[in-house]
């Protein structure tokens, strides 16, 4: 088969094309998948440059966002048949580890999960859209509804919110009725934002989000007065971090599922007892989070955001524009 495989951690020219890789073979509790589509996350990104404390076999095949058709089946497997559609939620619950990580993923014509990673994908949806749902969708999914339990009347700020987990936060908390703030670099993506349900832009670029709020919405005061916001969706950290403390109301609450731009950012802790502000953690997503996605896209409430389709062996283009931030919400490869 087809699979762009890296030998070792580093630049995206270490990605390699390669045209005659060995086909997987499924184990008795697996299956084999035709790759109808696979969409990259900024966790490919961790996963080709290294992430400190994790060791990973090499050679691999990236890719954990995958949906397809199943090929062959191991033969302890129940209830899956060569043809299925299916979607893959990319984490093997048995053993705790990531597909496109510790597993070779789906950078590939052909790839092998266990069965229980699979969800039957209806044919009214594209594998195109399966494929941006878990790892976006799914961590979106669990940090706005069920951790963050977004409000309606509620007034959300959300900062990178063009990309895959950004534009699905939009969607999310216009469908609890919220007033949405986004965050984004350009005015051509706040257009976009806006377009997908966004009531109001900054350009972080050209102008202090933080002053920004502090303009429109009033500074933060406590116990007398009020302004800012009630939430916050910060999964960047770095720089934007005490900033986005700066931002919330009294009781409000700060949303946080990664740290694309730093892990370890400036804190100043008076802000959080000062206002008596709520620090919410959201990890990954469990399967009924999946299931709920496809509830919704199947009823036309969420929109899978799709920047661009590219060839399999245009994969090192893919990582090139999420590197630069130029995608507005997934790119897909097509084997």
């Amino acid at each position: 088969m087809r699979a762009q495989v890296i030998r070792g951690h580093g630049a995206i020219e270490g990605i390699v094309f390669e045209a005659n890789w060995p086909d997987p073979q499924p184990g008795p509790d697996e299956v084999v998948l035709r790759v109808g589509a696979c969409t990259l996350n900024y966790h490919d990104l961790f996963t080709l440059r290294g992430m400190p404390g994790i060791k990973l076999n090499m050679p691999l095949i990236m890719g954990i966002d995958v949906a397809g058709d199943v090929l062959s089946v191991g033969s302890a497997v129940q209830g899956w048949k060569a043809g299925d559609r299916v979607m893959v939620d990319p984490v093997n619950r048995k053993i705790g580890k990531l597909l496109g990580e510790a597993m070779n993923g789906g950078l590939a014509e052909q790839v092998k999960v266990d069965a229980s990673q699979l969800i039957a994908l209806p044919d009214d949806v594209s594998h195109e859209a399966a494929a941006t749902l878990p790892v976006a969708y799914g961590t979106a999914y669990r940090m706005m509804v069920t951790r963050g339990k977004i409000a309606a009347g509620e007034k959300v700020l959300i900062l990178g919110a063009s990309g895959g987990v950004g534009t699905c936060c939009v969607q999310l908390a216009k469908l609890a009725g919220a007033h949405v703030i986004v965050a984004a670099s350009s005015e051509e993506k706040l257009a976009r934002l806006k377009e997908l349900g966004a009531d109001d832009g900054i350009d972080y670029v050209a102008g202090d989000f933080m002053r920004e709020v502090h303009k429109r919405y009033g500074k933060p005061s406590f116990p007398v007065g009020g302004g800012g916001v009630d939430v916050v969706v910060n999964f960047t950290g770095g720089d934007t971090w005490v900033p986005s403390l700066r931002c919330l109301r009294h009781d409000g609450r700060l949303l946080t599922c990664g740290a694309t731009a730093g892990y370890d950012p400036k804190e100043d802790i008076r802000f959080i007892w000062s206002f008596e502000l709520n620090i919410v953690g959201s990890n990954g997503w469990l399967p009924e989070d999946l299931h709920s996605l496809l509830d919704l896209v199947r009823s036309g409430q969420l929109v899978p955001v799709i920047d661009r389709r590219l060839p399999l062996e245009d994969t090192r283009e893919a990582f090139r524009l999420l590197q630069e931030r130029q995608v507005f919400g997934k790119v897909a490869v097509i084997p």
